[in-house]
């Protein structure tokens, strides 16, 4: 799949992934500080991602979906890097991966955000129903790596 956005390209194709670049965004991000490169690469074997892309190729975003494909879908890994905000990048990767035919029929999307609310309620997300059914099991700083002697 791939979609055009101005001169930049949405693509769901593997190949195309700069890991490197993900990890370098991820592991300054709010919710990724700190994760291993290893960690990184696992995940995105594990996920449909779509990748958002330069004229020249360069990686500048990401949209990553954890799924069944046939009744669940958590989008989390969701970026633009910050000189090309404000160009609608975010909603046009979104829009493409809600369209993206692997993710079609799903009972029940979800993701967590802390600062991109209007974004994500323009593409039809609310807040939790029934905030009381959803539970977690959060492992705050798992990413840390062990302090070395001194």
């Amino acid at each position: 799949m791939e979609v055009r956005h101005g001169e930049y390209l949405i693509s769901d194709e593997p190949t195309q992934l700069d890991v490197a670049a993900i990890h370098a965004y991820l592991v300054r991000s709010y919710w990724a500080e700190g994760i291993p490169l290893e960690t990184v690469q696992r995940a995105l074997q594990g996920s449909l991602c779509l990748g958002l892309y330069t004229a020249d190729g360069a990686q500048v975003g990401l949209v990553r979906i954890i799924s069944d494909y046939a009744t669940y879908a958590y989008f989390c890994d969701v970026y633009v890097l910050e000189a090309h905000r404000g160009r609608g990048l975010a909603k046009a990767a979104m829009q493409a991966a809600l369209a993206h035919p692997k993710l079609q029929g799903q009972r029940r999307l979800s993701l967590i955000t802390r600062d991109a609310h209007r974004l994500y309620a323009q593409l039809g997300f609310t807040p939790l129903a029934r905030p009381e059914g959803h539970m977690e099991k959060l492992t705050p700083g798992v990413y840390r790596q062990p302090a070395s002697p001194p």
